[in-house]
């Protein structure tokens, strides 16, 4: 096997998981194993969360069919939701695999019935209809959505088994705008309800909302990045005790002795002001440790931090060791902790100026995971 890798700790995911559940007490879960369960594995993740047994997720959710069908193919028996909008071909697999799709549109009626009519004529379509209150991204705005649920209601071809929306900034401090969106909702909600309009499940509550907004929990929440072992910022409460389940390790495979005013890398932006040894390990921006960590990020190499120098490579970085004696073969621990030491994806967001989604989403599929319980 390569000598990086990443262990994806299922303990830690279950740890986290359970936290959540206790957090919202009765409230369904919906777990979001998108862009491959935020790259620990999509079919690993559902199983574990599944080995739980009574306490498994009610749904799973994902952005397109074809992360669905995987799960599927994976005998994941639980009602899947496609966060994303699909063409016609997703349309076909839609029905082909049991999913869910999300509807905010006419077009999303039409093309869902005409793949009904060529593959499954006489089911009823189950949907979630996703609604605009404020993030303008995907959704029918909240202003049109009440004409809109109650045609699909109207529809025999059709059962709505969810209604949901998703916040702009639940994972900030100043709650002002996700109460608003709130609001929209609730009042959505109210006017169906006072037409006896069935709407399925609602949601709203992603990560953010999960750990700072109970009020938004309605029928089912929808973690993410809290399963993964992270707030999705720095200014939510930390209400939900989590433990990041991804770890990242390389190895050492050179050492090499350079002088003083001696450069390391592409573009020589590392410079040795004195006899130093530099060590080259196997991963690079290919893998995920991207470009913008040269001459920022750190590992730890036999209990010691020790900085990254040289521009990051595709395939090799570099660290200044000094004069530690580090040997070829020895541990690297980019993302993991040892004793009092610890680099976590929060330490590669700020220097990258991004979030903990994008770091662990970036590891690519040339690094092989390792699964421990």
């Amino acid at each position: 096997m390569r000598p990086t890798y990443a262990v994806i700790n299922l303990s830690n995911l279950k740890y986290n998981y359970l936290n959540i559940r206790r957090k919202i007490k009765d409230v369904k879960v919906m777990a979001v194993v998108k862009a491959d369960a935020y790259g620990h594995g999509s079919v690993e993740i559902a199983n574990a969360l599944n080995s739980l047994k009574v306490k498994k997720p009610e749904y799973f959710a994902v952005a397109i069919p074809e992360e669905a069908i995987e799960l599927r193919k994976h005998n994941i028996k639980q009602p899947i939701l496609v966060f994303d909008p699909f063409n016609k071909v997703q349309a076909e697999l839609i029905f082909k695999y049991n999913l869910i799709p999300t509807v905010c549109s006419v077009d999303h009626i039409k093309l869902l019935l005409k793949a009904k009519n060529n593959f499954a004529s006489g089911k009823r379509i189950r949907v979630h209809v996703k609604i605009n209150t404020g993030m303008n991204r995907l959704g029918i705005d909240s202003d049109y959505a009440f004409d809109f649920v109650r045609r699909i209601s109207r529809d025999n071809n059709f059962i709505i088994d969810g209604i949901y929306t998703h916040f702009a900034n639940s994972d900030e401090r100043d709650k002002t705008f996700a109460n608003l969106q709130l609001k929209r909702f609730n009042d959505l909600l109210n006017e169906l309800k006072k037409e006896k309009i069935n709407f399925g499940l609602a949601h709203t509550a992603n990560s953010g909302a999960i750990v700072d907004m109970p009020e938004a929990y309605f029928d089912m929440v929808r973690p993410g990045i809290l399963l993964y072992g992270y707030y999705p910022s720095t200014e939510t409460s930390k209400s939900i005790k989590i433990k990041p389940v991804m770890s990242l390790y390389s190895v050492v495979t050179a050492v090499k002795k350079i002088t003083s005013g001696e450069t390391v890398s592409y573009g020589r932006k590392f410079k040795a002001f004195e006899e130093t040894k530099i060590v080259s390990v196997p991963i690079g921006y290919a893998d995920g440790f991207t470009r913008g960590l040269t001459n920022s990020a750190k590992a730890i190499i036999k209990g010691k931090l020790f900085q990254q120098v040289g521009t990051v490579t595709m395939d090799r970085i570099m660290f200044n060791i000094g004069n530690e004696k580090i040997l070829p073969k020895d541990k690297v621990i980019l993302l993991g902790k040892n004793k009092k030491l610890k680099i976590d994806a929060w330490d590669w967001a700020d220097i990258l100026k991004t979030i903990p989604y994008e770091i662990i989403c970036g590891i690519s599929k040339r690094v092989p995971r390792i699964y421990k319980d």
